[in-house]
């Protein structure tokens, strides 16, 4: 059986095109494909403004018990592991950030609260060749991001969206958020980080995605 995606993770489908994951369902609260004046310069090229949280979905949603969860950074010689409730106690904050799905939507301002990336590599010590990160979720999904795009500040993993539990076609019990990168790179499900000393396609990646994503320069594609 393959990976479970869900699109708004997100499935990067050519426009015009039915392509694998894309959705039968599609959430409301599009707004138009109109800039709004006071939010023009947060738009990223080519992106509408929606005020809800879309959810495309294909397949079937993972849901693991909390009993069961854990989360890993894979790092040599020995990965460092937190159950769920050790997960909890690490320090926590809440995040205010705009994201944009490679399916042109962007949402402003959501607010998160998870742990920085920044607070978990303080329990390893990296070897200075691991650059690259591929992230791993339930259900098989994983994503490649450079480290350097998770640093300082820049991502976190998110428990609590809006002031509550994450919902699970959101990703619970927690998900990576790397807003400034398309939001495919924000894998859900999240269940650890392997660090590498090069670069390695994920599984959208895989098909042709590119390998950064970044929505400012409309990196959609391979060759974007």
């Amino acid at each position: 059986m393959g990976p479970t995606i869900d699109v708004e993770t997100c499935c990067p489908a050519r426009a015009g095109r039915t392509g694998e994951g894309e959705a039968d369902v599609i959430s409301r609260g599009f707004t138009g494909r109109r800039r709004p004046a006071e939010v023009e310069g947060r738009l990223p090229p080519g992106q509408y403004l929606v005020t809800d949280f879309p959810v495309l979905s294909a397949g079937p949603t993972p849901r693991t018990p909390l009993d069961r969860w854990s989360f890993t950074l894979d790092v040599a010689p020995s990965p460092v592991v937190w159950t769920w409730d050790q997960f909890l106690t690490l320090p926590s904050q809440v995040f205010t950030v705009d994201i944009s799905c490679v399916t042109k939507w962007t949402k402003l301002d959501t607010t998160w609260r998870g742990v920085s990336i920044d607070t978990l590599l303080q329990s390893v010590q990296l070897d200075p060749s691991a650059r690259y990160v591929m992230a791993f979720s339930d259900g098989g999904y994983t994503t490649n991001v450079p480290l350097a795009e998770l640093v300082n500040g820049q991502a976190f993993v998110a428990y609590e969206f809006d002031g509550k539990p994450l919902a699970p076609e959101h990703g619970a019990p927690a998900r990576l958020v790397v807003p400034h990168l398309y939001f495919w790179k924000s894998a859900k499900w999240v269940r650890g980080l392997r660090f590498m000393d090069h670069d390695e396609p994920g599984f959208w990646e895989q098909l042709g995605y590119n390998m950064h994503g970044d929505p400012w320069k409309e990196e959609r594609y391979s060759g974007d």
